[in-house]
């Protein structure tokens, strides 16, 4: 049993957002530079934190591994700062004091015969990613999980692959088994994934044995024993996917028909669990509602339960939570809900407990439990809005806090107001989404603003009011401009029937949902109709081209990042993942703006990196050449930029804000978006 909490003698370095004031400009500086901390993870014992770090004396410019031990009172740090060609960009406590951590680093190279993203477009300026395993010293660096890996048969060139790339990462923690993990690896001429238990003291390897067809998708932490597959068949151009689950009273993984589907559907069917008592599987699915629930799942008699078990009636549910720690291990501890912010509903008492004293003791903001131990004598929480980055902290014996770090300390000088989630109504009636943000001490019915609409790319993704990694947000509201983030249709994660509207309608219904956006900003009183402007990055990129030729649209001017222009050659080199080419690939046509560039009728900056392989530089490149002449246009291609966020350095940022920032003042529309 739990002590009782008592309220904390003294809570240390609480970072709150300024209130009650206006908005000021933030420069764009404070957003370029490195996180003070970021990457925070808690060890299974409890007793080390890591976590990525500004590189000490680099102003911020380069990253760093960091650990703390937390069996001392000082919190001693160790840290490595990143190499000269590599940065580390995130980072995992695991156990017996070891610690992953990825570096990212540029690779200019033939990249086809690896496999690597970009290969179907003959890319060879990228980037890649290796995993190293370290210790709580950082006495040594090694590839992670890569000792005893089977290589026999591989050509150099496959050699060389794996030696640049890393081909090993972590499936499980195995939170009951004090020397091993789980791990996944490609070995082989054909890179076949297989299963290892891994021996974290001797690097020692064991096969996870795989008695059916198909690749694991569930697998019990207790001893690594793969409880459910996955196996796709081919149908006539369409793809089945079968679901193979252990029958408890058989003892066999045995075909489940009730979650069976085509590729081309996309239902979600995810297996989150097993109840220990019952044997009863707990499967997440959008089979029988627009949301995702969570349903039990009887594999004997393959049938679902009458009623789902956690639902929501205006979100999906991200999921369950079990226990890993030995007093809780897989126990139902609370769920996840797809919300404005991914919230958290803790069932366990105890989580509920440390939750609410530690929300009395920041009220100016949010709190999220990341990690604990097994007597929660070690609790790893963070604090943060989508109006104050994350700061991260340490409850010690449930009556200290110990801060961590301010992942930005320097905006805290700035006012700015939290993102809030809205829904306006679409030209045929479809409810959209959308996270506004106005600046800081705007209020309803003072002068109308000039705004963004600022549509998130994938598309399959969308928007949340968490903290804006990118700072685009922000950055714009603080310069006095309300901020609109459409989850129009064909965004993931806001119910089925949203995501299943934007197919083959790029361009088309898609783009009515950023104007009608724009509407709604003017209808409300917080848009200028005059003052309006489009900023996207990769689809959101493609949406600033589609606008860019569309006729009558509501905006002044666009700023495409990134972006597709071209659905035609897109579709050619859609994925090299043939199911990805059925299940998204299909879903990629409607208005193409290549094909409509003649229609060009907006001032438009573009700006794309040029270590970019998910999005090829000539979509850019193409567009501009072809609209140049017949509107004000500007295209800047960014030195050693990828397209993901974790491969932006902090000159990139610093670069595309001032590119922005004087194209909207001087370009966007007569005389610019604030004249």
């Amino acid at each position: 049993m739990m002590k009782t909490l008592t309220a904390f003698a003294a809570v240390i370095g609480c970072a709150a957002p300024v209130l009650a004031q206006e908005a000021r400009p933030i420069p764009a500086e404070a957003f370029a530079k490195v996180p003070n901390i970021a990457s925070v993870s808690l060890s299974e014992e409890g007793d080390m934190v890591a976590a990525i770090v500004a590189e000490p004396g680099s102003d911020n410019e380069r990253t760093a591994l960091a650990t703390w031990d937390l069996t001392d009172p000082e919190l001693p740090v160790v840290i490595t700062p990143s190499g000269d060609r590599m940065q580390f960009t995130a980072t995992a406590a695991l156990k017996r004091g070891q610690v992953l951590a990825i570096a990212r680093q540029e690779y200019t190279g033939r990249v086809g015969a690896c496999g690597f993203e970009g290969a179907s477009t003959g890319s060879t300026d990228t980037h890649i990613l290796k995993t190293y395993l370290t210790d709580a010293e950082h006495s040594d660096f090694e590839d992670a999980f890569e000792s005893n890996s089977r290589r026999l048969g591989m050509s150099d060139m496959m050699l060389r692959c794996l030696e640049i790339g890393s081909t090993a990462g972590l499936a499980s923690i195995l939170p009951l088994d004090p020397d091993h993990v789980l791990i996944r690896r490609q070995e082989g001429p054909s890179l076949t994934t297989r299963f290892y238990r891994y021996n974290l003291e001797t690097g020692a390897t064991t096969l996870v044995p795989l008695n059916a067809p198909g690749s694991p998708v569930y697998v019990d932490n207790r001893n690594a024993e793969v409880l459910a597959t996955q196996d796709i068949e081919p149908v006539s151009g369409d793809y089945r996917i079968i679901y193979r689950l252990k029958n408890p009273s058989t003892g066999q993984l045995e075909e489940q028909a009730p979650l069976e589907s085509m590729v081309s559907d996309r239902f979600v069917v995810e297996v989150q669990g097993v109840d220990d008592e019952t044997g009863l599987y707990y499967i997440g699915t959008d089979k029988f509602s627009n949301f995702v629930q969570i349903y039990t799942y009887d594999a004997a008699t393959q049938q679902f339960s009458d009623e789902p078990l956690v639902a929501h009636p205006e979100f999906s549910i991200n999921g369950l939570l079990f226990g890993d720690t030995p007093s809780t291990f897989n126990e139902i501890i609370g769920f996840s809900i797809s919300a404005d912010v991914n919230q958290t509903e803790w069932l366990d008492p105890n989580l509920q407990q440390i939750e609410a004293l530690l929300e009395a003791n920041f009220q100016d903001t949010g709190v999220s439990i990341m990690d604990w131990n097994d007597d929660y004598s070690t609790v790893l929480f963070s604090t943060g809005a989508g109006n104050d980055p994350a700061s991260y902290y340490i409850l010690q014996d449930l009556q200290r806090v110990r801060l961590l770090g301010h992942s930005r300390p320097w905006l805290d000088e700035y006012p700015m107001a939290a993102p809030e989630l809205v829904y306006y109504t679409a030209r045929d009636g479809m409810e959209i989404p959308a996270i506004l943000t106005l600046p800081a001490g705007w209020e309803e019915g003072d002068e109308a603003l000039p705004a963004i609409v600022l549509p998130h790319g994938g598309p399959w993704v969308r928007d949340y009011a968490n903290w804006d990694f990118s700072g685009w947000v922000q950055f714009f509201a603080s310069r006095g401009h309300a901020v609109l983030q459409p989850n129009y249709r064909g965004s993931q994660g806001m119910g089925r029937e949203l995501w299943l509207a934007g197919d083959a309608q790029w361009g088309l219904t898609m783009q009515d949902d950023k104007d009608d956006g724009a509407a709604w900003l003017v209808e409300q009183g917080i848009a200028d109709p005059d003052k309006i402007a489009i900023f996207g990055y990769s689809y959101g990129g493609f949406a600033a081209f589609a606008a860019t030729v569309r006729e009558n649209g509501p905006f002044q001017c666009a700023i495409a990042g990134a972006g597709v222009s071209n659905l035609s050659r897109l579709g050619n080199n859609w994925s090299e993942n043939p199911l990805q080419r059925v299940s998204q690939g299909q879903t990629v046509t409607g208005m193409d703006p290549a094909d409509n560039t003649d229609k060009a009728n907006l001032p438009i900056l573009i700006f794309h990196g040029d270590r970019d392989v998910r999005v090829p530089l000539f979509h850019s490149t193409d567009f501009y050449n072809a609209v140049r002449d017949d509107v004000y246009a500007e295209y800047h291609v960014i030195e050693g930029m990828g397209h993901q966020g974790n491969l932006w350095y902090p000159r990139h940022t610093r670069e595309t804000f001032a590119l922005m920032e004087t194209f909207l003042e001087d370009h966007c529309g007569p005389g610019g978006l604030y004249d």
